[in-house]
């Protein structure tokens, strides 16, 4: 039955048929006061990968430019079949050891 008869409880509890009808979607008030006078938003489309920036893949820079073996294929790479690793080197930083891509060089300092 899984789910069924928990759900059939809930539609026919009391409180779900006393309830009138809302719209969810009604603006209401908000919480707290509010303080911001602007707002930035950044819609950024893109950007480097993750690989790129803060996430190094040794064992696919290892691969990079030779067609990977047949156990290992996705299905999903190009027609060449190689990989391609990180263009960038890496380097840990900060207490945590974080790697920092070399594109980030000012970010590094504050890790």
């Amino acid at each position: 039955m899984g789910f069924a008869l928990p759900a059939l409880g809930a539609l026919c509890s009391e409180d779900a048929i006393a309830l009138p009808a809302t719209n969810p979607m009604i603006a209401r008030g908000s919480h707290f006061a509010p303080k911001a006078k602007r707002v930035i938003h950044l819609f950024m489309n893109g950007g480097p990968a993750h690989m790129d920036t803060f996430d190094p893949k040794p064992e696919l820079s290892r691969w990079s430019g030779k067609p990977l073996p047949e156990g290992r294929r996705l299905g999903t790479e190009r027609k060449t079949g190689a990989a391609f690793g990180s263009p960038f080197s890496f380097r840990r930083y900060g207490q945590s050891g974080l790697p920092v891509s070399e594109i980030f060089p000012h970010v590094a300092k504050h890790v």
